[in-house]
C-alpha cells in the first residue's frame, strides 16, 4: 500500500503542474482570475486489523466453576533383586599380533640333487648397535640331458654387518665372502670330438671374492654421508681383480631448494693369464681409475620436484697411459598433475660405467676368463613417463626411453681355439665385444594389491637396437615379459608364481668358417617362457613347510648358445625362525 501511494505522489503533483500551466494559457487568453486552496495534503493510514484473542471470553448462559482437586503421595518401598550392570565400551576385534623373529634358517632338497640352505640372524648388542649374519647356499649336482660335461655348479656367499647409530651420525661395516663353481658344459656340434677328447676336458671353473665396506651418516653437517667399499674377485685359473670405490656426498640447503653434490673415485685393476689367443700366451692387464664430481640442485615445489644437475669425469688408463674427460647431463623431474592418479616424469641423464670382471661373471658364469675390460660411455639415456594409481587397486607405470651408449660390451661365443690347452677353448665360453649402440626401450607394468592377501604384477619391455659396427646387438632380446603373483590363502596356506618371458637372441655361429668378405653366420637363439611356483604351509609362527616348482613348463631351453638348463625342477624343505 505504502509503494502504492508513493508511486501515485509524483502523478498527482505532475498533473497539479500541467493543470497550472493550462490554467496559466487560459488566463493569458481570458484574463480570469481564480483561487486553489489546498487544505491539507493526502496522508495515507492503515486500519488496524482484527485479532483473534487466544483466550476469547465465551457469553455462555451456563458455566460451571472448576473444582479445587486436592492430592497426596505415599512412599511404599518396593523389593527388587535386579543390579542394571555399568556402561562400558564396546569390544573391537583386533587383528593377531604377528611375532617378528631375529633369526630364521632354510633347508630344502630337490632333483638334479640340489640343495638350499639359508640362515640370517640378527644379534641386537644394544639400543643402539646390532650386528647381521646372512648365509646362503644354492647347489645343484647337474644331469641336463645329451650333455656330455659336467654340468654342477655351486653358488655360496657370506655377510657380515654391524651398524651402530647415535643422534648425530650412523656408520655400519660390512665383510663378505664368496664362492661359485660353474662347467663350461656346453660343446658346439662341430668340431665333433672324441670320447676319449671328450673325457680329457676340465670344464670346472672356481669363482672366489672377499669384500670390505664401511659408510658413515651424519645428521647435522653439510657433509651428509660417504660410502667406502673394496672388492677382491678371482678365479682356479689365476685371474684376479681389485676394485675400489669411495663416494663422499655434500649437502646443504638454500633457500626453498637443496643442493647435493656427490664426488666419486672408482678404479679397477687386474690380470688374466693370457688373452683370447692362446698360441701368443700374452698377459692381459687392465687397470682403469674413474674421478667423477656430481652436483644437483634440489627444486621442490607444491607437486613439480626438479633435479637439474650434471656429472663430471675424468677418466684415466693406466696401463695404456690414455686419459679421457667426460661430461654428462643429470637432470630429472615428476610433476602430480592429478595427484597421485597421474604422475608425469622425465629425464636426461648419463653416468661413465665401469666395468669389471664380476659384473661380467654375474651376468654370464660362462666368460673365459680372457676379457677385454674398458669402461661403457653411456651418452644419455632420455625417457618420459606416466605413473600413478588407477584406484587403490590397481597402479600403473609407462615409460619410453632412448639409450646411447658407447663401447658397450656384448656377450659372443668364442670360437674353438687352433690349441686347447683350457676348458674354455673348445668353443664353450663366451668373450666381449664393445660396439657404440642406440636403444629404444617400451615399458609398461600393471600391479593389483586387490588386498593384503592377494598381489598380482604384470611388466613387458620391449627393445629396438641399433650397433655401429656389429651385425647384431650380441644375446640382448627383443622383448621381455613378466608376470609376478602372491596369495595368502588363509592363516596356513600361501602360494606364490612367477612367469617369465625372453624373446629370441642372436650370437655368432662359431661352426662356421670366417670369411673376409663376407658377414660372419649367425645363430638364433629361440624365445622362452618359464614358469617358476611355490606353495608353502605355515604350521606355526616358527615353522613352515614349502615345495617350489621351477622350469615347469618342461622345455630345455637355452639361456646362451650350446647352454641348455636344467628341465622341471622341484625342491621341498622347511623354514624354523627364532630367537636366542
Amino acid at each position: 500500500m505504502i509503494r502504492y501511494f508513493q508511486k501515485t505522489i509524483p502523478f498527482i503533483c505532475m498533473g497539479i503542474v500541467s493543470w497550472g500551466t493550462l490554467a496559466q494559457e487560459k488566463e493569458e487568453e481570458t484574463l480570469d482570475t481564480e483561487r486553489v486552496v489546498i487544505v491539507k495534503a493526502y496522508t495515507p493510514t492503515i486500519s488496524d486489523a482484527f485479532k483473534i484473542k487466544s483466550t476469547p471470553i465465551l457469553n455462555d448462559s451456563v458455566t460451571q466453576k472448576k473444582k479445587q482437586i486436592r492430592y497426596s503421595i505415599f512412599s511404599v518401598p518396593v523389593a527388587s533383586t535386579y543390579t542394571p550392570a555399568k556402561g562400558k565400551a564396546a569390544n573391537i576385534d583386533r587383528p593377531k599380533r604377528i611375532k617378528i623373529y631375529d633369526n630364521y634358517a632354510t633347508l630344502g632338497f630337490g632333483n638334479f640333487t640340489s640343495a638350499l640352505a639359508e640362515f640370517y640372524s640378527n644379534f641386537q648388542i644394544n639400543r643402539s648397535d646390532n650386528l647381521g649374519i646372512y648365509l646362503h647356499h644354492n647347489s645343484s649336482q647337474g644331469g641336463i640331458d645329451e650333455v656330455q660335461l659336467d654340468d654342477k655348479f655351486y653358488n655360496s656367499f657370506l655377510d657380515v654387518n654391524y651398524t651402530s647409530r647415535s643422534r648425530k651420525y650412523t656408520y655400519g661395516l660390512e665383510v663378505g665372502a664368496e664362492h661359485q663353481l660353474y662347467n663350461w658344459y656346453g660343446l658346439p656340434e662341430v668340431p665333433t670330438l672324441t670320447q676319449e677328447q671328450i673325457a680329457a676336458i676340465d670344464p670346472q671353473q672356481s669363482y672366489f671374492g672377499i669384500k670390505l665396506g664401511g659408510k658413515l651418516q651424519f645428521d647435522d653437517l653439510y657433509f651428509k654421508k660417504a660410502s667406502l667399499r673394496y672388492r677382491f674377485f678371482g678365479d682356479a685359473l689365476g685371474s684376479t681383480e681389485h676394485h675400489v670405490v669411495a663416494k663422499p656426498t655434500f649437502e646443504f640447503e638454500m633457500g626453498d631448494s637443496l643442493i647435493n653434490t656427490n664426488f666419486i673415485v672408482d678404479y679397477v685393476s687386474g690380470s688374466f693369464d693370457r688373452d683370447l689367443d692362446p698360441v701368443l700366451q700374452t698377459p692381459n692387464n687392465y687397470g682403469i681409475l674413474n674421478l667423477g664430481v656430481n652436483p644437483s640442485l634440489v627444486i621442490l615445489r607444491d607437486n613439480l620436484t626438479v633435479n637439474l644437475g650434471a656429472a663430471v669425469y675424468y677418466s684415466i688408463d693406466t696401463e695404456n697411459s690414455d686419459n679421457d674427460f667426460f661430461i654428462y647431463p643429470k637432470v630429472t623431474a615428476s610433476y602430480r598433475l592429478l595427484d597421485e592418479a597421474v604422475i608425469a616424469y622425465g629425464g636426461l641423464e648419463g653416468t661413465l660405467q665401469q666395468n669389471t670382471y664380476r659384473n661380467a661373471v654375474q651376468k654370464n658364469p660362462f666368460v673365459s676368463p680372457t676379457l677385454i675390460l674398458e669402461p661403457t660411455n653411456m651418452l644419455y639415456d632420455a625417457y618420459i613417463g606416466l605413473k600413478g594409481k588407477i584406484s587403490d587397486v590397481v597402479s600403473y607405470n609407462v615409460r619410453g626411453s632412448y639409450i646411447s651408449e658407447d663401447e658397450k660390451p656384448l656377450f659372443v661365443n668364442n670360437r674353438s681355439a687352433t690349441l686347447q690347452l683350457e676348458g674354455y677353448d673348445f668353443g664353450n665360453s663366451f668373450s666381449y665385444r664393445y660396439d657404440d649402440v642406440n636403444t629404444v626401450i617400451g615399458y609398461g607394468e600393471l600391479n593389483f594389491e586387490i588386498n593384503k592377501k592377494f598381489k598380482l604384477g604384470a611388466a613387458a619391455e620391449y627393445f629396438s637396437y641399433s650397433s655401429e659396427d656389429e651385425q647384431e646387438a650380441w644375446n640382448l632380446p627383443e622383448i621381455k615379459a613378466s608376470v609376478l603373483v602372491d596369495y595368502q590363502i588363509n592363516k596356513q596356506w600361501f602360494l606364490g608364481g612367477q612367469l617369465f618371458y625372453v624373446g629370441e637372441r642372436k650370437d655368432i655361429d662359431n661352426t662356421v668358417a670366417v670369411v673376409p668378405t663376407v658377414p660372419e653366420a649367425t645363430v638364433t637363439l629361440d624365445s622362452y617362457f618359464d614358469a617358476n611356483i611355490n606353495v608353502g604351509y605355515r604350521l606355526n609362527d616358527q615353522l613352515s613347510f614349502f615345495v617350489k616348482g621351477n622350469n615347469l613348463v618342461g622345455d630345455n631351453y637355452e639361456k646362451w648358445v650350446n647352454f641348455p638348463v636344467q628341465d622341471i625342477q622341484i625342491l621341498g624343505g622347511a623354514t624354523y625362525k627364532f630367537d636366542y
